[in-house]
């Protein structure tokens, strides 16, 4: 990010520190897209990450005033926020379970009559398969970074069961490529 980017930022920042409509309107056009790709793997469907980006902002807008440029950036502070709202959405939703079972007979991708390569598209539509809390643990540990026992303490189980769905998560996932490829 270019100085300019940054100064503007952090003036936009500032407004949204005073309630600034516009500068919320322009915040809201610069981290869109991040909170909408966060949200989307960690639920079914458009209407659901609509749903978490919404709380989301109305979050992070109601605690901006805590935001510390400091500890990380606005980006990494959003990110956090739509992650938990998203969490607090599945545990209203779904509770957490030990243990899912990954459906074996669910129709794969490779079904469907799809041959181009396998992209972050087609990644995203396998890991939906996953039963909620398999999809959950395999975005948090793989994509977002979190380490198994921050996952447990976040979702309430234990480090062993986050641990067994991120393996029904790989092997899962392993075999869909593996048919896609056509191996």
């Amino acid at each position: 990010m270019t100085l300019d980017k940054q100064s503007e930022l952090r003036e936009i920042i500032r407004g949204c520190c005073e309630n600034q409509p516009r500068s919320q309107s322009l915040l809201y056009k610069e981290l869109y897209r991040l909170a909408m790709n966060t949200a989307m793997r960690y639920s079914r469907d458009e209407d659901d990450a609509a749903n978490i980006v919404t709380a989301g902002f109305v979050k992070m807008f109601r605690n901006i005033k805590a935001f510390d440029a400091g500890k990380g950036t606005i980006h990494g502070w959003l990110k956090k926020i739509i992650i938990n709202e998203a969490l607090d959405f599945l545990k209203v939703r779904q509770k957490f379970s030990r243990y899912e079972e990954v459906d074996e007979t669910t129709p794969g991708i490779a079904d469907s009559g799809m041959t181009e390569k396998l992209g972050a598209t087609e990644l995203l539509e396998l890991t939906r398969m996953l039963p909620v809390t398999t999809q959950t643990i395999f975005n948090m540990y793989v994509i977002e970074g979190y380490t198994h026992r921050e996952i447990a303490g976040m979702l309430g189980i234990s480090d062993g069961t986050s641990k067994w769905h991120l393996n029904q998560a790989r092997k899962f996932l392993q075999r869909e490529i593996t048919n896609l490829s056509g191996a």
